[in-house]
């Protein structure tokens, strides 16, 4: 099996998942991977339903978006996707979703502190505003890009929907369900109109660094040419 099948073969398992529990349905949100040891991504392809592909239908692509693999055009944003890694080199794999309260918090454009350790542990020091632009252009990947540079591995795009990441694609479908836990949990105690109690500052910053040096690994990992493995949720 070419290196390419696999990870296109991961690529499918994932968003039979990713579908079977809510967090992508139809043919909306896209999946991608890095190709370890080359400048090039594997990505769901554009509108076809998740349960009707198969490998073969997953595009492989460079950074350029010039096809490598694979016969179907790739997914709208897959200039977003080749953006997030070439800004971002621990990062091995992208979900894009719509999942229900992560998107009403992009209504309100209103970031997401550091509630619970988990929460700093893996998806980083907040949940960031990605500000709006149009699906599939390059304003979209141009404001990614600038964003993400803080290392976070969750964040929001304004009046759309969730943007995750991880070294490893479960670990990254990990962070897609950890961020709805946040967003409903935040808007439930927004709606009280009490006040939201946030992580002490101290203690969000010590357990921010072992998501740190877990980025420093996948990035010095991804820079040899070699995979992490998929089957663990952190690298």
């Amino acid at each position: 099996m070419s290196d390419h099948e696999a990870v296109r073969r991961q690529i499918i398992d994932a968003c039979l998942s990713l579908s079977d529990k809510g967090w992508l349905s139809g043919t909306g949100g896209n999946v991608s991977m890095r190709i370890p040891g080359e400048a090039a991504m594997a990505i769901t392809p554009s509108n076809m339903d998740y349960r009707a592909m198969t490998v073969e239908d997953v595009c492989v692509v460079d950074w350029a978006l010039s096809p490598l693999a694979g016969e179907r055009q790739p997914s709208v944003e897959s200039g977003m996707h080749a953006g997030v890694y070439q800004a971002r080199p621990d990062v091995g794999a992208v979900v894009h979703t719509h999942q229900p309260y992560a998107s009403a918090v992009a209504l309100l454009a209103k970031p997401i502190p550091a509630l619970f350790d988990e929460q700093a542990r893996f998806l980083g020091r907040s949940v960031e505003i990605i500000p709006y632009a149009i699906s599939g252009t390059g304003w979209l990947k141009g404001n990614v890009m600038r964003q993400i540079k803080s290392g976070n591995n969750a964040y929001i795009l304004e009046n759309h929907g969730a943007l995750c990441f991880g070294p490893t694609l479960p670990r990254a479908a990990f962070n897609v369900e950890l961020l709805e836990k946040c967003a409903i949990t935040y808007l439930l105690a927004l709606s009280t109109g009490e006040k939201v109690h946030r992580l002490n500052p101290a203690i969000r910053e010590l357990i921010l660094t072992k998501l740190r040096a877990d980025e420093k690994r996948a990035a010095e990992t991804f820079a040899r040419g070699e995979p992490i493995d998929q089957g663990q949720h952190s690298y």
